[in-house]
C-alpha cells in the first residue's frame, strides 16, 4: 500500500490521490487501507518515511559500491539522472512530494524537510572528504543543480536535458578534484 501511495503521490500528487486510489492500485479493500492507516497524513508519513529510507539505502550502496567521495557524487547524480524519463512526465519524485506537502500541511514537516536535507547533508560529508573548502555550500550547489535540472526537465518534458546536466555536473566535480 506504501509503495501504492507513493506511486501515486509521484504521478498525480498527493492532493488528488484518495485512499480509494491507494486501495486500487494496490489491490487491496478499501478497508485495509483504513485499518492500517487511519487517515491520509498517516500513509503520507508513511510514504515520506519510505522514501527516506530509500535514499539512506541508496547513500549506502554508493559508499559500499565507489571509495572516491567524487565519483560517489557523481554515481549519485547519475543514479537521479537515470530517472530522466520519469522525472520528465512527474517530476522529481522527493522534490515534487517534499514541495507539495510543504505547503499542504500534512503534519509531517520534521519529515518533509529531511527529504532535501538529507541528500545536502550526505553531500557534505562527501566534499568534506575531497578537502574541499565550504563543502556546505558546494553541497547546496550540487543538490540545487539536481533539483533545478529535474524541475526543467519536468517543465520541458525533456529528458536529455536531465543527462546533460549530469554530465555538467561530472565535469565540475572533476574540476574540484583537481
Amino acid at each position: 500500500m506504501i509503495d501504492a501511495a507513493g506511486q501515486l503521490f509521484h504521478q498525480q500528487g498527493v492532493e488528488r490521490t484518495t485512499l480509494a486510489h491507494i486501495a486500487g492500485l494496490a489491490d487491496v479493500p478499501l478497508g485495509n487501507v483504513y485499518y492500517y492507516f487511519r487517515t491520509k497524513d498517516d500513509i503520507v508519513n508513511a510514504v515520506v518515511s519510505a522514501r527516506l529510507a530509500a535514499q539512506d539505502a541508496l547513500f549506502t550502496a554508493i559508499e559500499q559500491a565507489h571509495r572516491s567521495p567524487a565519483i560517489r557524487l557523481k554515481a549519485f547524480f547519475n543514479e537521479l539522472a537515470g530517472q530522466a524519463e520519469l522525472v520528465s512526465r512527474y517530476g522529481c519524485p522527493y522534490g515534487s512530494l517534499a514541495t507539495e506537502l510543504q505547503n499542504g500541511g500534512h503534519g509531517a514537516d520534521r519529515d518533509i524537510a529531511n527529504l532535501i536535507q538529507t541528500s545536502i547533508d550526505w553531500a557534505h560529508r562527501q566534499f568534506q572528504q575531497m578537502g574541499r573548502g565550504n563543502p556546505r555550500a558546494l553541497a547546496i550547489q550540487f543538490i540545487a543543480a539536481y533539483h533545478g535540472a529535474a524541475v526543467l526537465t519536468h517543465a520541458l518534458h525533456s529528458p536529455d536535458l536531465m543527462n546533460r546536466e549530469a554530465r555538467r555536473v561530472g565535469r565540475w566535480i572533476d574540476s574540484l578534484r583537481e
